[in-house]
């Protein structure tokens, strides 16, 4: 199974997730939107649902899509940890490569 982060990273499905950030759509709605097939926007919204970025609501005989808030919180809290700790690795680096980066050589 995809995690969120992943999921969210595919070109398509994050383009699918900014465009459901305004409003719910339906899978036609969201299809007009690219050049792709409706089944394969239908797929995107699938694994979206399965990760918990998206909800699916059943209105007739159409499904309503609309992001899932806890879902976004829970994609930014795990994003701000991978670059609290990507940071702090490249600033230890970047120490050991330039212990002292007060100093000027001249």
């Amino acid at each position: 199974m995809t995690d969120a982060l992943s999921a969210a990273a595919e070109p398509t499905r994050r383009r699918i997730l900014q465009i459901l950030a305004s409003h719910p759509l339906t899978v036609s709605e969201i299809a007009a939107e690219f050049t792709v097939t409706r089944s394969a926007i239908s797929q995107h919204l699938l694994l979206l649902a399965e990760v918990g970025l998206v909800d699916a609501e059943k209105v007739g005989r159409q499904r309503i899509y609309r992001v899932r808030p806890s879902g976004l919180r829970q994609l930014q809290a795990e994003i701000d940890r991978f670059w609290t700790d990507e940071l702090d690795l490249l600033v230890a680096d970047a120490h050991a490569v330039h212990p002292n980066p007060q100093r000027n050589e001249r």
